[in-house]
């Protein structure tokens, strides 16, 4: 198979990275897009992104990834970053307790700025440091229940259900199957295009965005 154009696709879905700085938002983005891990911690400026393409159904997905600036000196830029999200992917760091209380301001935030049916999944990552774990699974996913979001515990580091975690949140989306609207029909939004290509082969594009100081609106 020849290379894969960067407009070949059949729908496109664009996903939210959201959740305190320091909790690796930006390594799951460059293990999940790239397969890459940086030991080097810097905080994202404004916003960064990449996509990716999987297949599901014989389609081909392309996942917009978004990931923010998890300080609050950015927050002016939240409903432009939110615009169009059909995914999210709320993530903590499990050995930083502060950072698990602080997803259910995160929650309330995204469902403030998108629409009801959104999916979304709450991600535990550092998984990989399980012996300095501050946040119990059982009440992690206890609270995912409860609030009707998908649960995962990750590890960019080992990538550790990475790769799962993206592809099971762009397949509930392309199945229009939100945890808090199961079974709910929806219309996502679609870009009629498409070449088949196999997930994980070396026909898988990825394409890396350029780092932006705000969301255009």
């Amino acid at each position: 198979m020849g290379l894969i154009g960067d407009d070949d696709y059949d729908y496109l879905y664009k996903v939210v990275l959201i959740g305190d700085s320091g909790v690796g938002k930006s390594n799951l983005l460059s293990r999940f897009s790239t397969n890459k891990f940086s030991l080097d911690f810097k905080s994202t400026i404004g916003v960064d992104y990449a996509t990716r393409r999987i297949q599901l159904g014989g389609q081909i997905i392309k996942g917009q990834i978004w990931d923010s600036a998890g300080q609050e000196r950015y927050r002016a830029m939240t409903s432009p970053y939110y615009r169009g999200a059909l995914g999210a992917l709320i993530v903590y760091d499990i050995t930083r307790k502060v950072t698990f209380e602080n997803v259910e301001r995160w929650l309330r935030e995204l469902r403030d700025h998108t629409d009801q049916t959104i999916v979304v999944m709450l991600a535990g990552n550092k998984a990989d440091l399980a012996h300095l774990r501050a946040v119990p699974t059982d009440e992690a996913k206890a609270f995912a229940e409860r609030e009707h979001m998908f649960f995962m515990e990750t590890s960019a580091l080992k990538a550790i259900n990475v790769e799962k975690a993206f592809t099971q949140l762009l397949s509930r989306i392309y199945q229009g199957k939100s945890p808090k609207a199961l079974g709910v029909a929806t219309d996502p939004e679609v870009v009629p295009k498409g070449q088949m290509i196999n997930i994980g082969s070396k026909d898988n594009q990825v394409s890396t965005g350029k780092k932006v100081a705000c969301c255009s609106t």
